[in-house]
């Protein structure tokens, strides 16, 4: 009987789960910021995507009587130093800022979900991980990665992406910890426990997916965030020498920004225009998703 009744709890909170994902997805598409911003993202993958297809030029080609040309109909962003067609550049450098944000955020998903699942359900462990997690966090993280890019002397893009991905987890595992610590006690993980769950089962199938709200939300920010490191670290020359950065070019167009400043506003604008849409997409996602956004009346002592 008591089985029986644990298991109609489950179907029950997963039919709930179903209707807010309808419901949300509703109040996503009244909002046009959301919107625009979910469309810019759109479009910068695609332009990732389809760089081979919409580049006329290779981005590495060298022609040196094309030197410095403005931008034409012939090159669009117009060519830098070595006559290299910065528009195929720029549209390149969009695969390597996207692949950094997306490696560095799945080693942020997976340290920062582990720790701050352990830390939320196993409370012998809690102390301990947090403290570590409020040392990691005293350090500023751009500061910790020019170090760490700085030592390790290594100028792999993977492991750039690596790097900054290491760097993220601290605030992860305390959105993790403190969605593990408010569901812990609700009735449909005590049902998982009355029908024998395992703790590991309990953590993956039933808990964390009813934290996945705010970790797409703080991992949509965090690709934002991710992008700007990447062409930082570029610019200062850290960054991978092989690869076709946003930064780089900006870099090397700073040098001759009077004479060729096409060199640094391209560039510039499509770090702008991503982020602006990363940030705009999450924003809209964090509103969607926020329980007091959702439920306003709450705020007011409603019932």
């Amino acid at each position: 009987m008591t089985q029986g009744m644990s298991l109609t709890k489950l179907e029950n909170h997963s039919v709930k789960i179903d209707s807010e994902l309808a419901r949300g997805w509703r109040r996503f598409r009244r909002q046009r910021i959301a919107i625009l911003g979910m469309t810019i993202v759109l479009l910068m993958l695609l332009i990732a995507l389809s760089a081979p297809i919409i580049c006329r030029y290779a981005p590495r080609d060298i022609h040196m009587q094309d030197a410095y040309l403005s931008p034409s109909a012939a090159h669009w962003f117009g060519t830098d130093g070595l006559g290299r067609d910065v528009f195929s550049r720029v549209v390149w450098g969009t695969r390597t800022s996207l692949t950094v944000a997306v490696i560095g955020i799945l080693v942020t998903s997976m340290i920062g979900i582990a720790m701050g699942s352990i830390s939320g359900y196993y409370r012998k462990l809690d102390d301990l991980i947090m403290r570590f997690t409020d040392i990691v966090l005293t350090f500023p993280s751009f500061f910790l990665l020019i170090v760490a890019a700085s030592v390790l002397q290594v100028r792999n893009l993977y492991v750039i992406a690596i790097i900054i991905g290491f760097i993220g987890w601290p605030q992860m595992a305390r959105i993790v910890r403190g969605e593990f610590l408010s569901i812990r006690e609700l009735s449909y993980v005590e049902a998982a426990r009355a029908i024998g769950t395992s703790s590991s089962r309990l953590i993956l199938l039933h808990m964390l997916p009813n934290c996945m709200a705010p970790i797409i939300v703080t991992a949509t920010l965090n690709v934002a965030r991710y992008i700007l490191y990447e062409a930082a670290i570029s610019f200062l020359g850290l960054g991978d020498p092989t690869a076709i950065s946003w930064g780089t070019i900006i870099g090397r167009g700073q040098q001759v920004l009077r004479s060729a400043w096409w060199l640094t506003l391209s560039p510039g604008l499509m770090i702008f225009l991503t982020v602006l849409g990363f940030n705009l997409f999450g924003d809209g996602l964090r509103d969607v998703m926020d329980p007091q956004l959702k439920y306003p009346h709450r705020q007011k002592g409603g019932k």
